[in-house]
């Protein structure tokens, strides 16, 4: 559900989980400077938003992300990679504090910088699996990248490849394009900042998750420019719904590939819904286990990274 009239907030936009406002005395053709983001329960697999929602999600998916925030700003002990929160606070006359985030969204809304979003979804992976296992067992290659022969679903790659996306409209299927493609829509300079940052960042959260007992599959990031023309890391980070988290005791021990690649993000949604519908039309409810269930690995792969 879309709330479409927060306190101090104009309602401009939803995609398949964050709903997007502005300032409510911003003129309607004006740029905003700061926005709100807010991250909503809704749950989607397969270009499809689904029903009913993953209660609780939306606030997960936010402290999530702001852990990482805090993380890659430097503390992880790396260098401070920009991102776009602002403050969530204002100075009242009498020098008290209030709240920018309305008490309806509260734990799961932040107050962002307006970027100039990059049309580019950077794509890391870091083991073999998902759409790129099956590509590779086709043509020995993902995302046209050739890799090595042998490779079995759930292998870790030899090292983490970008394999960028272009981003489509809501309902639309993001495309995947080669890094030369890259290069023609964003620029060459661009390109290459892009893929060093998401290499980077991938690197330093794959080592943070090993340190917790997990593995990071693959992630996907967004950026975008601000004001100065800096780089800067937006949108969600490195949560269940843009990576795949695996139990890393599980996939060196496990004997098959469900059993190695025991996942704490939407892969419960994932498989059942390839299994119980066929692409066509509409997709199926949710069963409640299967919201049951994911809603538990979600809690639990944040207690095991933020404990």
């Amino acid at each position: 559900m879309t709330l479409e009239n927060l306190p101090g907030w104009r309602h401009v936009y939803s995609g398949k989980v964050r709903d997007l406002y502005v300032p409510d005395h911003l003129p309607t053709d004006a740029e905003p400077e700061r926005m709100l983001v807010v991250a909503s329960d809704r749950v989607s697999a397969f270009d499809h938003v689904l029903e009913p929602g993953i209660d609780g999600k939306g606030e997960l998916l936010t402290t999530l992300s702001l852990w990482w925030f805090d993380r890659l700003a430097g503390g992880d002990g790396g260098r401070r990679i920009p991102n776009h929160l602002a403050a969530d606070h204002v100075l009242g006359a009498d020098d008290d504090a209030t709240s920018l985030i309305p008490d309806a969204v509260a734990g799961r809304a932040m107050v962002v910088k307006a970027l100039d979003m990059q049309p580019i979804e950077c794509v890391v992976r870091g083991y073999l699996t998902g759409s790129g296992w099956e590509e590779y067992r086709t043509d020995g290659t993902v995302c046209g990248i050739a890799l090595p022969a042998g490779l079995a679903n759930g292998d870790r790659l030899p090292e983490p490849i970008f394999t960028p996306a272009f981003k489509a409209p809501l309902g639309e299927h993001d495309e995947n394009i080669s890094y030369e493609r890259t290069v023609e829509i964003v620029g060459a300079d661009r390109a290459a900042e892009l893929r060093a940052l998401s290499l980077e960042i991938y690197g330093r959260a794959a080592a943070t998750a090993e340190e917790h007992g997990l593995i990071l599959a693959d992630t996907k990031f967004e950026f975008g420019l601000d004001a100065a023309g800096t780089m800067t890391l937006a949108d969600e980070v490195l949560t269940p719904d843009s990576s795949r988290y695996w139990d890393a005791e599980a996939w060196r021990t496990g004997s098959t590939p469900a059993e190695r690649m025991a996942s704490f993000d939407k892969q419960i949604v994932r498989d059942w819904l390839a299994a119980a519908w066929d692409k066509q039309g509409e997709p199926p409810a949710l069963p409640a286990d299967i919201v049951a269930r994911t809603a538990a690995r979600y809690r639990e792969l944040l207690d095991r990274l933020a404990r």
